[in-house]
């Protein structure tokens, strides 16, 4: 286990910025709005409200591939979940093309896009999204994607990786994995041999093990890792997920939901490429750079992995932004901190490319 340490957490929960008041508002209208509709029928609205119930965390839930019902679920949460927050050819239009293209995959080609910006182009970066191993993909991460391109210089590559249940640990991390091999050998033909991970909450989580891996010889090993509010000590008790357990956009339980659906064999709740916070030497990993959001019940989880990543020699940026949510990325249209996370995150990328090539 490596050297972990509780990170000091108050009791008393922070207060959310306006904009992160705002969306819990509208979750809360909306959440209202749906208890006042009447149901289409008896049998599929109670499928559907039991099955939201379990994705806001039931920690005893069923894999959803196991019952029909939770497919069904499946396909509506991923249809909603995968949507841009803000119009995708917008977002595009800052850089050179968005390119559609395929990758391989641990078991078979994965749809993928590209994103290139203006000028001369340094370095390229493995962009893996959130969605906790269950959901998102490649439209609700679009727009990240497009801001983090610009603001590093670099081509960044998002991969629509195998997702939980149906691909469950560790198709995720043997996806993405082969990902980054492509993308190394892309950018040893035209962007200059340099690579970078980088990841959002359960793509965070990734982005970890990825460096790590890369340490070991087992992939390229990256310049750079940037972990935005990552998913990093599995069952671990920190006290975030207690002062931010309900109430502030991820809750508590469906991050137990979310586990459940990826890890389904119980030796794999403590496996390293699960748990990278839990390896036992960190010395010598990609420098990092840990953005966590203040009201999330992931933050003390990033706070914790900086601190440690510290204490094995590892240089590490850490920052923390005030009265942030979980995913605050996602909603950069409206969060200027969102914006402020991904030009702190593409200015880290430029410096590591430039300093490395």
């Amino acid at each position: 286990m490596s050297d972990f340490m509780v990170p000091t957490s108050v009791s008393t929960p922070l207060r959310p910025n306006l904009p992160s008041r705002v969306l819990l508002g509208l979750i809360r209208w909306q959440e209202r709005r749906k208890k006042r509709l009447p149901k289409k029928g008896a049998g599929q609205g109670n499928t559907a409200q039991g099955n939201s119930a379990q994705g806001q965390g039931g920690a005893q839930a069923q894999p959803a591939a196991a019952l029909p019902e939770q497919q069904h679920f499946l396909k509506i949460l991923r249809k909603a979940m995968d949507t841009p927050s803000f119009p995708q050819r917008l977002s595009a239009l800052p850089l050179r093309r968005v390119v559609r293209v395929q990758v391989p995959g641990a078991t078979g080609p994965l749809a993928a896009r590209l994103y290139i910006p203006h000028g001369r182009v340094r370095g390229a970066v493995l962009y893996l999204h959130g969605g906790g191993f269950v959901h998102c993909g490649l439209n609700s991460h679009h727009g990240i994607c497009c801001r983090l391109a610009r603001a590093s210089g670099a081509a960044v590559l998002l991969p629509d990786y195998a997702l939980a249940p149906e691909n469950p640990f560790p198709a995720a991390v043997e996806d993405s994995r082969a990902a980054l091999v492509w993308l190394a050998g892309a950018s040893a033909r035209h962007w200059g041999g340099q690579v970078a991970v980088a990841g959002d909450s359960a793509g965070g989580n990734i982005a970890a093990v990825l460096a790590q891996n890369g340490r070991a010889g087992l992939c390229p090993n990256p310049v750079l890792q940037l972990l935005y509010y990552p998913s990093l000590y599995g069952r671990n008790n920190l006290p975030s997920q207690s002062t931010y357990e309900e109430g502030y956009f991820l809750s508590r339980r469906s991050m137990e939901w979310y586990a459940a659906q990826y890890i389904q064999r119980e030796e794999d709740w403590t496996h390293p490429h699960f748990v990278p916070g839990h390896t036992a030497d960190l010395g010598g990993l990609a420098p990092a750079v840990i953005v966590t959001a203040a009201c999330d019940p992931m933050r003390d989880e990033g706070q914790a992995y900086a601190s440690a990543l510290k204490r094995a020699g590892v240089p590490v940026l850490y920052r923390c932004y005030p009265g942030t949510l979980h995913a605050f990325l996602n909603f950069y249209a409206l969060m200027p901190h969102g914006k402020a996370a991904l030009r702190l995150g593409g200015r880290a990328l430029r410096k590591a490319f430039a300093t490395s090539a």
